[in-house]
């Protein structure tokens, strides 16, 4: 290896699943034994996760409801409401598998698809993100809006306070 004594180049670069790894060599001497010096980064790349399209959300809804379906079962059961190709929704299946939603396992030659987390874990996420970029991240701040513009009514947040107190309750109680 040539070059200035002191001076550091990309060795070698890769990913792992949620990190960039970059890895430098650092040459110390000038001497043809140089010695090298190796320092690994690893930087955070997740990304949050892209908002689902209206017919991403019919397709998610379907493989939550049936638990685990083939591209075919999403395509018959979505003919009613969205017809689609087979080829179009092999590519919603895939898009959303890439977005993080789904995951396949392989039965034969058939993909089969699952949800990879529940459709009110995905609920939630979406809530929290809408709260932190429309609300300056004040659950209160939201709820109030709701109240105000009729989404929910005050008897319906009392309801849930109280159990809301109740869980509490009862985990205070184990």
């Amino acid at each position: 290896m040539k070059g200035k004594a002191g001076r550091c180049r990309p060795w070698r670069r890769g990913r792992h699943r949620d990190a960039e790894i970059r890895v430098s060599a650092c040459l110390l001497t000038e001497q043809p034994t140089n010695a090298i010096y190796c320092s690994v980064t690893m930087i955070s790349i997740r990304k949050p996760r892209k908002a689902l399209s209206d017919l991403e959300h019919l397709v998610m809804a379907q493989v939550w409801e049936s638990g685990a379906a083939t591209a075919e079962q999403v395509r018959e059961a979505l003919a009613g409401r969205h017809p689609m190709k087979e080829s179009t929704t092999r590519t919603m299946l895939k898009r959303l598998e890439q977005k993080g939603y789904l995951r396949h396992r392989v039965e034969g030659r058939t993909y089969i698809y699952t949800g990879s987390e529940a459709p009110q874990h995905v609920a939630a996420k979406a809530v929290r993100s809408l709260i932190d970029r429309l609300c300056g991240g004040s659950v209160e701040q939201l709820l109030v809006g709701m109240v105000e513009n009729d989404v929910v009514d005050e008897r319906e947040l009392e309801r849930l306070a109280r159990r809301i107190a109740r869980s509490r309750s009862r985990a205070g109680e184990t």
